[in-house]
């Protein structure tokens, strides 16, 4: 007979076997029986504590976006799932595979109202609402289903996070485990030939296409640029498909590029992409648009109706186009007309000071496969339109839920997963005072992150509007903050200033070299930055 094992032991067999390398976390009461199990597996699992839960969170997150892998972290239940709960918010608004794995009370008093240690009034409820779903094991026998399901789960369709939780004093019940089955994405639906034909009637009709990118395509970048080629289609992204066509291809517009060519646009491409850029950004539609829209999620064509919906994977998707397109007049080439398009986009967001010098420094020192990891901040918003990317997944954004904070935490759990490659976090002042203790898990795990933190003083933003807006009248929008170089020496990381760009550029190549958890601070003067707002929420032209 099979000596018996924990239920504890056989979650943490059960994510060894789903390929699960790396835990986040923070050890406590309701978790000792699965950290012990974490342990005793710790040369296949490693496990990386933090100092705050939504740090190990935002560094599952980080695993996961920069990787498609699965960022798996673990916290206590109650306070430690309400922390880390933004982090989930994040997952899922950016599709990305993070697994909670979290307690709970003692089974029979769940639901009781007691007021046990940590107790919430339904935290699987609470769960179901920030995830894809969320399970209870309530007995060793049913580790191994329950844990196939959630794999299944956030792999299948639309990826995002899910939960499992065990109660207290189920982690230590000893059973006779057997065979651990391994979960398997479902396979992606197949592309209907009709619509297919469909699609293929509104492209030969089109005289001036866009291809819309976004998150769901990170994988699709060949076919995609196939596809622009063969119609001489411009491809674009907002924030997450940034990469899938790198920025030095003549065939890929900035958003800014892009919104020039969208004015004549007579045909939306929409492929893994919300469209937010185009429906919720710049909020107007050109005469006479059409649109076809590739996504696995079966709901997007509901969510917001296209012409003609293909649904299936961006890159299966986007292949069986390339092929139903066999035949097609051959469309005019247009590269000329598309790299004088960029090159007016450059001129135009070259005014966005000192943004812009700022991140073209960065740029000019961040090897071509090194990982940026944006902020909300105004040099966040600006990289957006104006911080060239060559591949995808190496611009690490938020997603629709922009989470103040979330960027120096996120880039940790990057270049976890990453170790080999750069990896430079750019933060505000006020961003990064949300996630700073982290910086002392930089330094004990020697995650070699760089951190630049744009200080002005102020939650930037807040204050251009209460500026603009409410004529001056600030509240809660100035900062007093500490001193970053002494703050950052403190935790035991390199830590510079630079007050010009050029300094920047030496600074930052410096700190790379290093190869230490490094923290360069930028002060910048209060209110000087240039609104990019302009670009992002462009005014309808007459």
């Amino acid at each position: 007979m099979s000596e018996k094992q924990t239920t504890a032991t056989m979650i943490a067999r059960s994510l060894i076997d789903h390929g699960v390398d790396t835990m986040f976390g923070i050890p406590g009461a309701h978790m000792y029986d699965f950290n012990d199990a974490l342990y005793q597996y710790r040369h296949a699992l490693r496990f990386i504590h933090t100092r705050h839960e939504q740090g190990a969170g935002y560094m599952a997150y980080g695993y996961a976006k920069s990787t498609g892998k699965v960022g798996a972290y673990t916290v206590v239940p109650g306070p430690g799932v309400l922390n880390a709960g933004a982090a989930l918010c994040t997952a899922y608004g950016a599709n990305a595979p993070v697994l909670c794995v979290t307690g709970n009370i003692m089974a029979d008093l769940i639901g009781k109202g007691r007021g046990q240690l940590h107790e919430l009034p339904d935290q699987l409820a609470t769960l179901r609402g920030l995830t894809k779903g969320a399970e209870r094991i309530n007995h060793p026998s049913e580790v191994s289903a329950v844990m196939a399901r959630a794999f299944t789960n956030m792999r299948s369709g639309r990826q995002g996070p899910v939960a499992v939780e065990a109660p207290w004093d189920v982690f230590g019940i000893r059973a006779v485990p057997g065979a651990l089955v391994v979960g398997q994405a479902e396979p992606p639906p197949v592309a209907d030939p009709d619509a297919l034909a469909a699609a293929v009637a509104l492209i030969a009709r089109a005289k001036n296409p866009l291809i819309m990118v976004g998150g769901g395509a990170v994988h699709a970048g060949a076919a995609i640029a196939a596809l622009s080629r063969l119609l001489q289609a411009p491809v674009t992204a907002h924030r997450s498909g940034k990469g899938i066509i790198a920025d030095d291809d003549p065939y890929a517009l900035s958003m800014v590029a892009a919104y020039e060519y969208w004015k004549n646009t007579d045909l939306l491409i929409g492929i893994g992409s919300r469209l937010e850029l185009q429906h919720m950004r710049w909020r107007w539609l050109p005469p006479g648009l059409k649109t076809i829209r590739i996504d696995i999620d079966p709901t997007e064509m509901v969510r917001l109706p296209p012409h003609v919906g293909v649904v299936a994977d961006a890159l299966t998707g986007t292949r069986a186009l390339v092929d139903a397109l066999d035949g097609v007049s051959a469309f005019a080439n247009r590269r000329e007309e598309f790299l004088a398009i960029k090159a007016r986009a450059k001129v135009a967001i070259s005014g966005l000071q000192p943004q812009m010098a700022y991140l073209e420094a960065i740029r000019d020192v961040l090897p071509r496969d090194g990982f940026f990891v944006e902020e909300v901040s105004q040099m966040g918003f600006t990289a957006r339109l104006g911080f060239p990317v060559y591949a995808p997944r190496q611009y690490v954004t938020c997603g629709y839920q922009d989470n103040l904070g979330f960027g120096y935490n996120t880039a940790l759990g990057v270049k976890v997963a990453n170790p080999d490659k750069a990896v430079v976090s750019i933060s505000g002042d006020g961003g990064f005072l949300f996630g700073l203790q982290e910086m002392a898990t930089a330094v004990h795990h020697r995650i070699n992150v760089v951190a630049i933190v744009f200080n002005n003083n102020a939650f930037g933003n807040v204050r251009r509007d209460q500026q603009q807006n409410y004529q001056g009248r600030y509240i809660g929008a100035d900062l007093t903050n500490p001193d970053f170089l002494r703050l950052g020496e403190s935790f035991g990381l390199a830590s510079f200033r630079a007050t010009t760009a050029n300094e920047c550029t030496r600074v930052l190549a410096e700190a790379l070299a290093l190869d230490v958890p490094c923290l360069i601070e930028v002060p910048v003067e209060t209110g000087s930055e240039t609104s990019p707002w302009p670009f992002i929420h462009p005014a309808r032209p007459d």
